[in-house]
């Protein structure tokens, strides 16, 4: 709201009739007051977009104007200052027009395009300047009523103008109190515009719950009929598990008595198990503890041997044949013939896992807590090593490894009887009568030294050796390969990769049945010996000489220990070597023992193979204790 302008004192508000203001039309001109008339007067302020005619006329100064007489004079009415209205706006004021009397002649000026007079006619003159002087002193007369018009209305005025100033006062507080509203208005405004924006925006997010709200009513109506067809289904499914639930009480009532029948099967199973086992053995002992296979290996360029023949019919029987030339000096060639019988000859032909097949009960009894050990005899080239570890291929594995993979797997079909085992593996080569670790990492120039202790129960064991916890079949084939990779190998004349050492796995294995608080122990023990050679044959020297000195050394004693048990002599040689010493257990103690014995078939071998079938002769008759399973 602004403020209204204060106007002169000179101008105010008429409080008169309409007639009165219908007199008196406001002036063109101001004419100033003579000085007995003026009074101070106070500031008004006019409200509305009309000014009173009244007011306007009471602001005006009264009119004077110069009254000339008949004559030639002329007087001068009003302050000398004072200014003449026109003519014209003193007759509007009135309401009427003024004209010349009609008698009376206008005078004419340049201005007019009325001729001028004459210079001679003064007589025209004289008349146009009476004429003048009439209309100025009618003029004179209206203008001193009007004059006394407005000094009556003036007294009024001011009254009015007091009455006035007080109302612009009340104005005045009111237009402060509506400034400070207006600056309330402004915060309410700034408000109103926020209001405004949040009013858009939920609008607008109005419009995205109605779109919503739509899809969910789509939804809701789906689900309703969904859960109709619910509905239905739930009332099917109740009456099925009402019947379930009957059946399920027939069912409880089999599991109870099923659960009894599988808590006595487990004990019959239990039970079953320790007959097998029980009879495992039996058969096992039938056949011998000490048991013997013989294995040819097949010719380097193929074919067939001709000194070396097997029985169609007999897989236990191998000849040895030789023609000889006569001694008493006779054209005749006498034949010889060396025949020798084993648990199990295996011809060039047999495979990998044909061989092993024959050796899985053996592996089993180790499970069922006997010792068991299997070793790999014969002259440098005859194929120990590949009967014991095999190739890389599947095919091809050897006895080692597949029986590592019946091991695990056999204790794997043992759980879910309660049967928990732990494997210990460890690997040691008698190389020159001198024990090395064939799992150590470490330098070679701090390796450590090996010494065999047997303990008060029996069981030997070697100081500082590498023992190794297993639990997968994978971790025991890589300690199998670093073994392979540690032991000393050197060419011969014999074989251009020979094993200089005897190799010993030991696989130590713990079973323990927590319902039944049984526990079992045994070690499952793979050798692989050096080959035997003799020294004309295989032309070592220096080194080597030494090496085969020694591998001759240990298989000699080997020899005489097997003669010692199979003749029952009360002194067994064992510590004669540390071969015999390590396998002490395995010859002579609580084990299952087999030999393979392998045999080359070059026709230069024929003395070699002689020795060697011999030598597994005297194992094979060799009869030692009965083996017991160690049970706890």
């Amino acid at each position: 709201m602004s403020r209204l302008p204060v106007m002169s004192s000179k101008r105010v508000l008429s409080t008169n009739s309409s007639a009165n203001v219908q007199d008196f039309a406001p002036a063109q001109k101001r004419v100033r007051k003579d000085p007995e008339t003026d009074r101070p007067q106070t500031a008004a302020t006019v409200i509305g977009t009309k000014r009173p005619a009244a007011a306007v006329a009471a602001a005006r100064p009264p009119l004077s104007r110069p009254v000339r007489g008949a004559g030639a004079a002329t007087v001068a009415v009003g302050p000398s200052r004072g200014v003449v209205k026109p003519y014209v706006a003193s007759t509007a004021a009135r309401g009427g027009n003024m004209k010349p009397p009609a008698g009376s002649t206008a005078p004419k000026t340049a201005g007019s395009g009325a001729p001028r007079r004459h210079a001679w006619d003064l007589k025209g003159k004289v008349s146009d300047m009476e004429d003048k002087i009439r209309n100025y002193q009618t003029r004179v007369k209206s203008v001193n009523q009007e004059n006394e018009v407005l000094k009556g209305s003036m007294a009024h005025n001011q009254t009015k103008v007091v009455e006035l100033e007080e109302q612009l006062k009340k104005l005045e507080g009111q237009i402060i109190d509506y400034e400070t509203e207006v600056k309330a208005l402004s915060n309410v405004r700034s408000e109103l515009d926020k209001v405004s924006n949040e009013k858009s925006c939920l609008e607008k997010e109005l419009c995205s719950l109605e779109s919503k709200y739509r899809v969910v009513e789509t939804l809701r109506d789906s689900q309703e009929t969904e859960l109709q067809t619910l509905k239905m289904k739930l009332s099917v499914q109740e009456s099925t598990l009402a019947r379930l639930q009957a059946t399920l009480r027939d069912t409880e009532e089999q599991v109870r008595s099923l659960t009894d029948t599988v808590a006595q099967q487990s004990e019959e199973l239990h039970a079953g198990e320790m007959e097998r086992r029980r009879l495992h053995n039996t058969i096992q002992e039938l056949k011998g503890n000490i048991r013997v296979f013989c294995r040819v290996r097949p010719l380097q360029g193929g074919g067939l041997s001709k000194h070396i023949q097997l029985a169609a019919s007999n897989n236990k029987m191998i000849t040895l044949a030789k023609t000889e030339e006569s001694h008493t000096g006779k054209t005749a060639e006498t034949h010889k013939s060396y025949n020798f019988s084993f648990d199990r000859v295996f011809g060039p032909g047999a495979s990998q896992q044909e061989v092993f097949d024959e050796i899985s009960l053996l592996v089993q009894s180790a499970l069922d807590g006997y010792n068991v050990c299997c070793f790999a005899y014969g002259q440098t080239g005859s194929g120990k090593t590949f009967t014991m570890e095999g190739g890389e291929f599947d095919d091809s594995r050897g006895c080692i490894p597949r029986a590592v993979q019946q091991v695990f797997r056999a204790a794997e079909k043992l759980g879910a009887q309660g049967w928990e085992f732990t494997f210990t593996a460890s690997f040691v080569e008698i190389y020159n009568e001198t024990l090395r670790d064939l799992l150590y990492t470490g330098k070679g120039s701090k390796r450590p030294e090996h010494e065999i202790r047997k303990s008060a129960s029996n069981e030997v064991t070697i100081t500082n050796l590498s023992y190794r916890k297993v639990s997968t079949e994978d971790e025991v084939l890589g300690l199998i390969a670093l073994a392979n990779h540690n032991r000393a190998t050197a060419q011969t004349a014999q074989n251009d990769r020979s094993s200089r050492s005897h190799s010993v796995f030991q696989l130590d294995i713990e079973g323990v049945n927590a319902g039944r608080e049984v526990k079992c122990k045994s070690t499952l023990c793979l050798v692989d010996l050096a080959g035997s050679e003799r020294m004309v044959k295989s032309q070592s020297q220096g080194e080597r000489f030494k090496e085969m000195t020694a591998i001759n050394g240990s298989l000699s004693n080997l020899g005489i220990v097997i003669s010692a048990l199979a003749n029952k002599e009360s002194h067994i040689p064992y510590r004669n070597s540390k071969l015999t010493y390590l396998l002490q257990g395995c010859l002579g103690g609580n084990s299952k023992t087999l030999m393979f014995v392998n045999v080359a078939p070059e026709p230069d071998s024929f003395g070699e193979t002689l020795n060697s079938l011999r030598f597994a002769s005297k194992v094979n008759d060799c009869v030692i204790g009965t083996a017991s399973v160690n049970r706890k």
